[in-house]
């Protein structure tokens, strides 16, 4: 076991684990952060998508001792059950939810896309979220929600 230092979602947490525990696996198994999903396993689906230090990253191929003394930022730490993010209000009025599996993982990507590009096009867009694969839509809705919540967005 090896001992890692993260700071997930504002709290501390100092956690023994494996030496090949993915980040993926320490956030949803040891953290109960369920938000996050495995679908891929290979960084290529993006439904685990967290933010490392403020980038979007793919927790499912990041080993959890690489983010050690690092921050993390889940799905979760994005809003509060009280107060939903404009993302969050943009994606329910926008219709850009379907089944919802990929959607944390969109809403984090977007989130860090909007923090360093307040004012994104439509590529910008979709370069932005070209990690993140979405079964049930046509990508139509999550860029329109993308692009109204930049409209209120504070970075």
């Amino acid at each position: 076991m090896i001992s890692v230092e993260l700071r997930v979602n504002g709290s501390d947490y100092r956690l023994d684990v494996p030496p090949g525990a993915y980040l993926l696996d320490v956030l949803r198994d040891r953290l109960g952060l369920l938000g996050t999903k495995e679908a891929c396993a290979e960084g290529e689906c993006g439904a685990c998508t967290v933010l490392l230090d403020g980038m979007a990253i793919d927790s499912c191929i990041l080993f959890a001792a690489q983010a050690n003394g690092r921050e993390v930022t889940t799905v979760e730490g994005l809003s509060s059950p009280q107060h939903l993010s404009a993302l969050q209000r943009a994606f329910a009025r926008a219709g850009a939810v379907q089944c919802g599996f990929c959607t944390p993982g969109f809403l984090v990507a977007a989130t860090e896309l909007l923090e360093r590009c307040a004012e994104p096009s439509e590529a910008e867009i979709r370069v932005g979220l070209a990690g993140n694969l979405c079964r049930c839509t046509g990508y139509t809705n999550i860029v329109a929600a993308v692009r109204a919540a930049a409209e209120e967005w504070e970075a």
